[in-house]
């Protein structure tokens, strides 16, 4: 009797054990993936690319997605985002991402998402702070979003000298003429914003001031893109992808006369003209690390500049062209594409391949 008492201890203490292990297994992925839902591969949308400091890529399309060097994790609307669009994705000086989407700002600390409300009562003015963080927000609404890590600001533009000619040429229009595509910050701090009407404008922590070329701008008589991404190259000048046949070089004291005025000097850019049918306006732009600048199409075209000539890619996966919103160079200075039917793709050094689980 007393050696099947004790051989039923033996099994009673193992079973204990084996039980206690799984729960504690099953409470590490609770804890790990409290939120978020886990996928097998990458979404076909994904327009949207950011390479955190913890070596995490983050994609934004439906919703957000995390790949950690192991699996993908999926974080949508039930998670706690505004909304499943993602207009941008960036990430604060104590590693916290945030999320630019298309009703709202929302904050990941690493376990949950939160909500943060817009100070609709405060009368901030424009202000220039190391740390504070800048956002696109509402494309309805005339305006930047200023983040300073305790609240959330809204800031409208200033009034465009070609205001009445825009509402008198469109006098039903439903969109603001200020709606923002695209927020950088330059090496010196300073904040450049694109619009999708007016061109850009610049923001050096004193005055606001746009850019006042007209072939910037939807009012000129030729297409226009918009500015939809604004480059600072590794000499210091800009580029915007609404005309790549001339860059910009801001003059001393930040480019800002006595009168307030943005004053630089205009340059020959990019002679598009060298290739056929080829239009001087692109989706989106970026420098590689060795100095060439790659130009996007939306459909399914890449063009890399590497001061001489320009090389061409067209990026297709079995058959299906491309749908190319946005160019993105990693913190490797490996460069990506977002589309909004081929997922995310990655440069390989002689072509962009599409980027899944095994990578």
């Amino acid at each position: 009797m007393k050696k099947i008492l004790f051989l039923w201890s033996i099994v009673v203490i193992l079973f204990s054990c084996k039980g206690q292990n799984r729960v504690n297994h099953n409470n590490e992925e609770n804890s790990k993936n409290a939120i978020g839902k886990r996928i097998f591969e990458l979404t076909k949308k994904a327009p949207i690319i950011f390479h955190d400091s913890k070596n995490n890529y983050w994609f934004g399309g439906d919703g957000v997605i995390r790949f950690d060097g192991k699996e993908f994790i999926q974080f949508t609307t039930k998670d706690g985002l505004y909304s499943n669009g993602i207009r941008g994705i960036q990430e604060d000086s104590l590693g916290n991402i945030y999320f630019d989407t298309e009703k709202g700002i929302n904050k990941f600390n690493g376990k949950t998402i939160e909500k943060i409300e817009f100070n609709y009562t405060s009368d901030a003015k424009w202000k220039l702070e190391a740390n504070d963080l800048w956002f696109m927000g509402d494309w309805n609404k005339n305006g930047v979003y200023r983040y300073d890590g305790k609240e959330l600001y809204h800031l409208k533009l200033p009034q465009h000298i070609l205001e009445e000619e825009f509402y008198t040429n469109n006098p039903n229009v439903t969109y603001s003429p200020y709606s923002v595509y695209t927020i950088t910050k330059d090496s010196k701090g300073n904040i450049w914003i694109g619009t999708g009407t007016f061109g850009a404008c610049f923001f050096d922590g004193q005055k606001i001031t746009w850019i006042s070329e007209r072939e910037m701008t939807e009012m000129d008589s030729g297409p226009s893109m918009g500015v939809r991404s604004i480059l600072e190259d590794h000499e210091g000048n800009f580029w915007f992808n609404s005309n790549m046949n001339h860059k910009y070089k801001l003059l001393p004291n930040n480019g800002l006369s006595q009168r307030g005025a943005l004053t630089y000097q205009k340059l020959e850019g990019i002679d598009t003209a060298q290739e056929e049918d080829l239009e001087n306006y692109f989706m989106s732009i970026v420098q590689g690390n060795d100095g060439d600048i790659w130009m996007t199409r939306y459909e399914g075209e890449v063009w890399r500049y590497n001061g001489k000539e320009l090389i061409s890619y067209s990026i297709k996966h079995h058959n299906i062209k491309a749908l190319i919103f946005s160019i993105y160079k990693d913190n490797q200075g490996v460069i990506w594409l977002g589309t909004h039917n081929l997922g995310a793709l990655k440069f390989s050094g002689t072509r962009f391949e599409p980027f899944r689980l095994n990578h």
